[in-house]
């Protein structure tokens, strides 16, 4: 199959459908390979453009809403990005693309064997400024705290107060926000100051939830 292919169609949909609007973003979707993330007998369901389970209760989401969420959340090069709720990896992979190898991208996963595949898959693809943590993701990761851009993968009731004390100034949450049915992407943004203001953006969607080690 040819996948180089499908990636550029793929992004081309997600422009017209205004999914997608940034060229910087655009170039991440077009370099990360999503068919490596896939079992070698599920790759061709790779650039359908929309969500496929990875095991274990979890799914990697559907292309088009990672793009919604990394619009809102405007990464940059040179930031710290945590991603809570890594999965595949395949998020942290776009990220990495995004802040480039003077940034840092910090995945946390509670489910051991996705963290080890996605370590695996990662390392595989050669990306060298991606770390992941094995935890619970409503406890953040305080150890390399502050972060400028945090994106939770995994739909709450309401965003965990621990990730917006470890948000660095200027900096920048997005977060499924909703009931276990429903949820809309709400983007923190906290000032110069530490002050904080949120809003939900337009549009609804389906996540898996996020799980506490508590709950």
């Amino acid at each position: 199959m040819d996948f180089a292919e499908q990636r550029k169609k793929l992004v081309e949909s997600m422009f017209a459908s205004g999914a997608l609007k940034s060229k910087h973003i655009a170039e991440a979707f077009l370099k990360v390979k999503r068919e490596a993330f896939f079992t070698a007998d599920t790759k061709q369901y790779a650039y359908i453009d929309s969500a496929f389970p990875i095991g274990y209760g979890q799914t990697i989401s559907q292309p088009s809403t990672i793009a919604i969420m990394l619009e809102l959340l405007e990464p940059k090069p040179k930031q710290k990005v945590l991603e809570v709720g890594a999965g595949s990896g395949y998020v942290l992979a776009l990220l990495s693309e995004i802040v480039g190898r003077q940034g840092k991208v910090i995945g946390i996963e509670r489910v051991p064997e996705l963290a080890n595949r996605a370590k695996h898959t990662l390392a595989k693809l050669g990306y060298k400024n991606i770390e992941i943590v094995l935890g619970d993701g409503t406890k953040g990761y305080a150890k390399e705290a502050p972060f400028d851009r945090i994106i939770v993968s995994a739909a709450c009731s309401e965003v965990p107060q621990t990730l917006i004390e470890q948000l660095a100034p200027l900096g920048r949450i997005v977060a499924p926000v909703g009931s276990r049915f429903t949820q809309q992407m709400r983007v923190v943004e906290k000032d110069a100051e530490g002050k904080t203001k949120s809003y939900f953006a337009s549009g609804y969607f389906v996540f898996v939830p996020l799980i506490s080690n508590e709950d």
